[in-house]
């Protein structure tokens, strides 16, 4: 008989005390989950046709990291690390930074890829999205670390100097072949040909809190200003990826974990 088709003033149903129970778990198991317990309850669905009796059996279920973190998380950790390794190498390899940035990249790609295959689509986002995606937003701006410091690298360089024309001086015509420079208040004589004047001496070339020269660290003009060398910025990355990357993988698995 159909009787979960009667409404409630027809028939009720009730569990009864302990009616719901598990095998014993030694006779089966499940691979990717642990088996936690179940739980039953009775609810009333309203409808047009009137109200019905719906009886529930929830199963709860914890999903086994044993297999995620062997495919997918310490692979991603161990490719973040990878792409640090470009920190140490001379900004002057440009084939080999840029090498590695890419395979790292691509790397991370590939691994978000698989990941999501192996779970259900859904279309919230999960705990291995928010990993994945922040690993590979580690290793898309160890990447752009070194394209900004190959930028600022050639931008810095000295200008190359034009020689002037030289001309017959009359004795009249005293004014030697040299130009002046003014440095942290003070009159340098130096030779045009031996060395080019900074733009930045005059504080042109160095705006906001980015500095491009030694020369430019001092100044009347630098007051009230943060002196950041950018040149320096494979020493600042040292510290700053694995420190931010150490205080997110924290975060994360204390808060997905035990929170």
């Amino acid at each position: 008989m159909d009787y979960y088709g009667y409404p409630r003033d027809e028939m009720i149903y009730k569990w009864r005390k302990n009616s719901v129970e598990a095998a014993d778990q030694k006779s089966w198991r499940l691979y990717q989950f642990d088996f936690m317990g179940l739980r039953n309850t009775t609810d009333i669905i309203k409808t047009t046709a009137g109200d019905y009796v719906v009886m529930t059996v929830y199963f709860d279920l914890s999903r086994r990291m044993g297999y995620f973190t062997i495919q997918t998380y310490i692979p991603c950790i161990l490719t973040v690390v990878l792409s640090w390794v470009s920190f140490w190498i001379k900004k002057d390899a440009t084939p080999a930074r840029t090498a590695l940035g890419i395979t790292t990249v691509l790397t991370m790609t590939t691994l978000s890829t698989v990941a999501r295959t192996s779970l259900p689509r859904v279309s919230y986002v999960t705990a291995m999205d928010l990993f994945v995606t922040v690993c590979f937003l580690f290793v898309f701006a160890a990447l752009m670390e070194y394209a900004t410091l190959n930028y600022y690298s050639y931008s810095s360089r000295r200008p190359s100097c034009i020689e002037p024309k030289r001309s017959n001086y009359s004795v009249l015509d005293v004014r030697p072949p040299h130009t002046v420079i003014a440095l942290n208040n003070s009159m340098y004589w130096q030779d045009f040909e031996d060395a080019c004047v900074y733009e930045c001496l005059d504080g042109k070339d160095c705006q906001s809190f980015f500095c491009c020269f030694e020369e430019c660290k001092e100044g009347a003009w630098r007051k009230g200003r943060v002196h950041i060398d950018l040149l320096e910025l494979d020493a600042y990355s040292r510290v700053f990826f694995p420190t931010s990357f150490l205080l997110f993988n924290v975060v994360y698995w204390v808060g997905y974990l035990y929170l």
